[in-house]
């Protein structure tokens, strides 16, 4: 463990304890905080759902989690006996205001036995529907008043729409204060997002070439090669603008669009992140026209199984409108940023799962190389591949070895396998241990929420309020639909894609 870095005894109560994602997630990052040093000598987690678990069937429950989806691998047995002697379970019906006082009971309890206050963190890995009753609820057996040592962790989607994330948050506002409330955006927390700041920051190199006197354009593309599978229920009321775009990939933008922070604090860090929203191009009618595409996957074949489209899913509405695919062209309207546009796309059933975000420059001014030269020629570009190849590359044109003159693009490559051999720590470890320190720099701000939500309204307006007739438009396997090549080829390039393990 860092020994400059300290965590004060914690309490962690989990709603929705006993959910797909405290088994996949939550608690395989707590065991692994654990197993490397980085949990206190007094903690306690307390599950709590409906179903009736005594303490040790909950620990039995749990360790099958652990043991399936745990990077460090099965639970060592003497660790997990040390570790499960923090871990307890509560029945509870989140809406039974009455529940909530026996959680006030076991914290006091742990408080005498610790001889001290210990930070409290209720994470909230529940349907939406619930957060509004779960932290009613704690307010009236007043569990929320200490400001200091209190923290509510919550899950997106954070709102349907601009309207109920606004009501989310003026009723949070009503409970908690900001410092207090802790909107997770698991992205954030994946090691190569965080090493955007490293990279862009740390390195004199870059900064005089990032804005639009060398940068010709950016893209971000978030793409999976699963389908909704058996989320049919909760997709239709989403979609993959609401899904992916409103948070994950504006969080990359911002990431990539920001202003250098004068310090790395929280504040400081999301004022900078809210800046750019704000000076994102607003949309108007003919541009969602323009400058968003849709698109919605039909049957087909992926590696060699045949797989439905997503009208015959389970859950979904056989004339659908959903979209499961989006294609955006944004821009930030600032002096560093003007006119450079910035190509967002995500969708399902798409031939590669990756989430890569690709800087494009300019081509040199004037090729001094005769054209037989270059047959290859390439503009730089910086790829920051986040998943599921972890690394950052350069890509430059060099001499090829021989005796005449040819060039061929190159990449200069920051790998995290090549270059360290510890492995890297889950998103879910790194934002868990923030929240424990009371760090916000990776969470988001009520007003970085709302901001997302007013730059995304009209397009989702405008899709819900007109039916795609040319629903399904692409098939599994593919990239998207056509017009999504059309609306990047309209301004003379292309979607990059990155060859997984580097090789071209």
């Amino acid at each position: 463990m860092n020994p400059t870095i300290h965590t004060d005894p914690t309490v962690f109560v989990i709603f929705g304890g006993t959910g797909d994602l405290n088994m996949r997630k939550l608690a395989p990052a707590l065991y692994n905080l654990f197993l490397d040093g980085w949990l206190p000598a007094n903690f306690a987690i307390i599950g709590t759902g409906r179903t009736k678990y005594t303490d040790e069937s909950y620990r039995e429950t749990l360790l099958e989690g652990i043991n399936s989806f745990s990077r460090s691998g099965k639970a060592e047995k003497k660790k997990w006996d040390e570790f499960s002697q923090h871990v307890f379970y509560q029945v509870s019906d989140v809406k039974d205001a009455e529940t909530y006082k026996e959680f006030g009971s076991k914290i006091d309890k742990f408080n005498a036995d610790w001889k001290t206050k210990a930070n409290v963190i209720y994470y909230l890995a529940v349907s939406p529907n619930f957060f509004p009753i779960i932290a009613s609820n704690l307010a009236k057996a007043k569990l929320t008043a200490d400001t200091k040592r209190v923290r509510i962790v919550i899950e997106k989607p954070f709102g349907h729409d601009l309207d109920s994330a606004k009501e989310l948050n003026a009723l949070l506002a009503t409970i908690f204060d900001e410092c207090q409330i802790y909107r997770i955006d698991h992205y954030l927390g994946k090691e190569t997002v965080q090493n955007i700041m490293a990279f862009r920051f740390a390195n004199s190199l870059f900064e005089p070439l990032w804005n639009r006197n060398y940068i010709e354009h950016v893209q971000i593309s978030v793409t999976e090669q699963l389908g909704v599978e058996d989320r049919g229920d909760y997709y239709e009321g989403s979609g993959a603008l609401r899904d992916m775009i409103q948070n994950h990939l504006l969080q990359l933008l911002c990431l990539v669009a920001m202003e250098t922070p004068i310090s790395f604090d929280a504040a400081e860090v999301r004022d900078r992140k809210v800046e750019v929203l704000r000076a994102m191009r607003k949309f108007g009618p003919d541009d969602v026209r323009n400058s968003a595409v849709r698109g919605q996957y039909s049957k087909g074949w992926m590696q060699g199984k045949e797989v439905p489209g997503y009208r015959e899913e389970a859950n979904v509405n056989p004339e659908s409108n959903t979209e499961t695919f989006a294609a955006i062209k944004f821009f930030v309207d600032n002096w560093r940023w003007k006119d450079v546009p910035f190509y967002l796309r995500t969708g399902k059933r798409l031939h590669q799962s990756a989430s890569v975000i690709t800087i494009q420059f300019k081509d040199v001014p004037h090729r001094v190389f005769p054209s037989e030269s270059s047959e290859s020629w390439q503009q730089n570009r910086l790829i920051i591949s986040i998943q599921p190849e972890m690394s950052i590359r350069l890509q430059v044109q060099a001499k090829r070895p021989g005796l005449d003159m040819i060039l061929n693009a190159v990449d200069m490559v920051f790998d995290y396998k090549g270059t360290y051999t510890n492995q890297a720590p889950e998103a879910y470890e790194t934002l868990l241990l923030d929240t424990m320190l009371g760090d916000q720099t990776l969470f988001m701000r009520g007003d970085q929420v709302e901001s997302a939500w007013e730059l995304v309204m009209p397009i989702l307006n405008a899709w819900q309020n007109k039916k795609s007739l040319s629903f399904p438009n692409y098939s599994a396997d593919s990239w998207g639909p056509e017009n999504a090549e059309a609306l990047i080829a309209r301004d003379g390039f292309h979607w990059f894609t990155l060859p997984l393990n580097g090789k071209k």
